[in-house]
């Protein structure tokens, strides 16, 4: 027989872990509209902003188990990087309206680079040439967005102008977090939405603003035993 007293509401166990402001942002009036709505499937949590803050972190991870074994939310399947087999934390998804995830590179060349600029690069570590638009320089640090992996001279194309900037060091990427929210200063494992090759990248969680993360310490050799059943 069951002991009642065991037996946790799961509306209150929700309202428990959200923020309590009763804000209305989310569209609801109180939070404890916001559980009961979470639990009928009328909303999600995305909708709360304060629950992608730092200081909320564990509650979210909280309300997520919380929403599994009420069959709210179903189970994420893992995301595996198609090159190496290696698993990730999450997948990096480009910030709003924009291209790609952006990328800070380290150019090694010395011919002059601006904002604007298209530049052809290979990054260390990787063996497919990239395109790329710089959209910020700053202390010999470009910030660019991709414009295409492959060559951008085919039939057609011939006046298309770009610089040769040989090869250049990811240093950072930053972009929108798809999946389980890491803590800053967590080494990380991610999947950039815009890899042709869909490889693992590393790197460290360095800022976090709601999903929004700047990961630095970039390294394409991830140190994690391949899935079972992978090479």
């Amino acid at each position: 027989m069951t002991d009642k007293s065991e037996y946790v509401n799961p509306k209150e166990e929700i309202g428990n872990l959200l923020p309590g402001y009763n804000c209305g942002i989310c569209g609801y009036a109180r939070c404890d509209e916001f559980a009961g709505a979470l639990l009928k499937k009328h909303t999600t949590l995305e909708k709360c902003r304060f629950l992608y803050q730092e200081l909320f972190l564990e509650n979210l991870n909280q309300l997520k188990d919380v929403l599994k074994n009420e069959n709210v939310l179903v189970e994420e399947k893992p995301v595996i990087g198609l090159l190496d087999g290696y698993e990730a934390d999450f997948i990096l998804k480009p910030l709003v309206n924009e291209k790609s995830c952006r990328e800070i590179l380290y150019p090694f060349t010395r011919e002059e680079l601006k904002k604007g600029d298209i530049i052809r690069y290979r990054p260390l570590g990787c063996p497919i040439t990239h395109f790329a638009e710089i959209i910020d320089e700053s202390h010999g640090l470009i910030t660019v967005h991709m414009v295409g992996p492959c060559h951008r001279l085919e039939k057609g194309s011939e006046n298309f102008q770009f610089k040769e900037a040989g090869i250049c060091m990811v240093g950072g990427f930053e972009g929108l977090i798809e999946g389980e929210l890491p803590a800053v200063g967590e080494t990380v494992r991610f999947l950039p939405k815009h890899c042709m090759m869909q490889k693992v990248h590393s790197g460290v969680v360095v800022q976090l603003e709601g999903k929004k993360a700047l990961i630095e310490g970039i390294d394409l050799k991830v140190w994690a035993p391949p899935i079972k059943g992978k090479r």
